[in-house]
């Protein structure tokens, strides 16, 4: 790797970090957000609503892969990355400004949302424009491993996070954090957007695009190409459904469902799960490089699909693992007194209220779910008969409950059976934690090392920046980016703490079929190819 090549991969790394860093503050900070912004609606529905703000940067990414994906093949991949780049900058700095629910009410979170659609826009067009940057640099037979520096900038940008919101609540406190210095993380990327953007500067457009220009080869209209034609549609729905969505599922297990697993459901206070989800980042991600580098000798397909079937396989074992070493109070709970809510089903609502208005009072069975919810308590739900009232199983005592009742016996009843509030920080087994989740992270570099090389292999240069952007955004912006909501949301349905990981199994399960069946082998195909890619083994 000369010189040049490394100027390459660390301007091009450094900026895409930043822009991981911005995108990802929103996610570590879930739980503070749902508090200063959804504020007006109970605990639980607040935390999905603040998800689902989270998410909501995620479902605009395909379509800023559009606009900015067409400015790429249009006039180069490097001023439209700097434009990308100002924008997160900017979103990113007015959320550390943003007023919160108490001071404006609901415009907070109408703001907030809006500047997460703008954060979303930016990174649709970020990511291909520094893939594709840096695969047109590498040298033939090593593209996996040049485009792996790209792969870890997600991780990193998210480790850069980490170290920031651990430094800052260890300087100050859960209490001062909390109130006011959620803020300061978010505006200090003012500074690392000036960095970036110098950085970025000083780079020239990439050979092949530069190639391309001189010979009047570019792409027109390169959205009717890449999209209009089958013989280029045919393989971003190959690259969606066979790489793309399982990639993407795995990552956001890994790295943000895993996070949320433990503040949310297992109650590890904040800044510890912080602390263990970065000594994992520190050991895996290496390995995106490792894996790259391996792409290279025997191929991405094997790679990106290994991961998906191995994520399908462990991740129920898994979950159950960590739960057990971060609250073994509440796993030997579950496994001594297993909670049961009996009633009928008709009675029973979902526990989400997205308007603050409903009291889930008005039934037993709703009386009974909104007081495990809040106690964080998991059950499963049976049919009974008991008309508007509902029994509660805990082990071997029956409870049971009606319209109006409160919580207080409820609380009462699942704390003596040994349902713990909060997990005990003394009995939390921090090793084992962390080698799981370092599992779930290696699992993440299996996936995410080789997909970019992948992708800009598949697709001709005159039209790479939109066919093979809008594909990783769909999938890592929906698939992906919903993953959290979509989880909690069944975890709320059902009482159970591991229904939402149906979701990324179902999905990761998909792509290794697809990808088995459809998704072709790319790694000694050649990248300045204009017109069309090569036939596909």
């Amino acid at each position: 790797m000369d010189r040049s090549h490394t100027k390459v991969i660390v301007a091009s790394s450094l900026g895409t970090v930043f822009e991981w860093y911005d995108f990802y503050l929103y996610g570590l900070l879930a739980t503070i957000i749902s508090v200063q912004f959804f504020s007006g609606v109970n605990e639980t529905t607040g935390f999905i609503l603040a998800l689902g703000a989270f998410a909501a940067g995620f479902a605009v990414r395909p379509f800023g892969a559009l606009v900015f994906g067409r400015v790429g093949d249009l006039v180069g991949r490097k001023y439209t990355f700097l434009v990308t780049m100002g924008l997160m900058g900017a979103a990113t700095f007015a959320v550390g400004l943003l007023p919160n629910y108490a001071s404006i009410g609901v415009a907070a979170p109408v703001l907030l949302v809006m500047l997460r659609l703008v954060q979303g826009l930016a990174l649709g067009g970020e990511y291909g424009g520094a893939a594709i940057y840096v695969a047109e640099h590498a040298p033939e037979g090593r593209r996996g491993l040049f485009t792996s520096f790209i792969q870890t900038t997600a991780t990193l940008g998210l480790f850069a996070a980490l170290l920031v919101v651990i430094g800052l609540r260890t300087a100050m406190g859960e209490e001062a954090f909390a109130e006011w210095g959620w803020r300061v993380p978010f505006l200090i990327s003012a500074v690392l957007l000036a960095i970036s953007l110098w950085i970025r500067l000083q780079l020239a457009e990439s050979p092949v695009y530069q190639a391309m220009k001189a010979e009047g080869a570019t792409s027109k209209t390169p959205l009717r190409e890449a999209f209009g034609r089958w013989a280029n549609l045919r393989w971003v729905l190959v690259a969606l459904l066979g790489a793309v969505a399982g990639q993407a599922v795995v990552w956001y297990t890994g790295q943000f469902y895993a996070l949320f697993y433990l503040e949310k459901i297992l109650k590890v206070d904040g800044a510890s799960a912080n602390v263990m989800i970065a000594l994992a980042l520190a050991i895996g991600t290496p390995f995106f490089v490792f894996w790259g580098w391996l792409s290279d000798k025997v191929g991405r397909k094997p790679i990106v699909l290994t991961g998906c079937a191995l994520a399908a396989l462990l991740y129920f074992p898994l979950f159950g693992a960590l739960t057990s070493a971060a609250n073994p109070a509440l796993a030997a709970a579950q496994a001594k007194a297993p909670v049961v809510v009996f009633a009928q089903r008709e009675t029973c609502t979902v526990q989400f209220d997205p308007i603050g208005k409903a009291k889930f009072d008005t039934t037993g069975c709703d009386v009974a779910k909104s007081a495990l919810a809040k106690a964080g308590v998991p059950y499963a739900n049976e049919d009974g008969t008991y008309g508007d009232r509902a029994v509660i199983a805990i082990g071997d005592d029956r409870l049971e409950v009606g319209p109006g009742d409160t919580s207080d016996a409820i609380i009462a009843a699942v704390t003596e059976a040994g349902y713990p509030a909060a997990a005990d920080p003394a009995q939390v087994n921090t090793p084992l934690v962390v080698a799981i989740l370092t599992v779930l992270v290696l699992l993440v570099t299996m996936v995410y090392g080789p997909i970019a090389a992948l992708l800009v292999e598949l697709f001709p240069a005159r039209i790479r920046y939109s066919a093979m952007s809008l594909p990783y955004h769909i999938g890592n912006g929906w698939f992906g980016g919903f993953l959290p909501t979509i989880a909690f949301a069944m975890v709320a349905a059902t009482g159970n703490i591991y229904a939402g990981l149906w979701y990324p199994i179902g999905v990761a399960a998909l792509t290794l079929v697809v990808g088995l069946l459809f998704l072709p082998e790319t790694f000694r195909r050649r990248i300045d190819h204009v017109e069309e890619s090569p036939a596909v083994p």
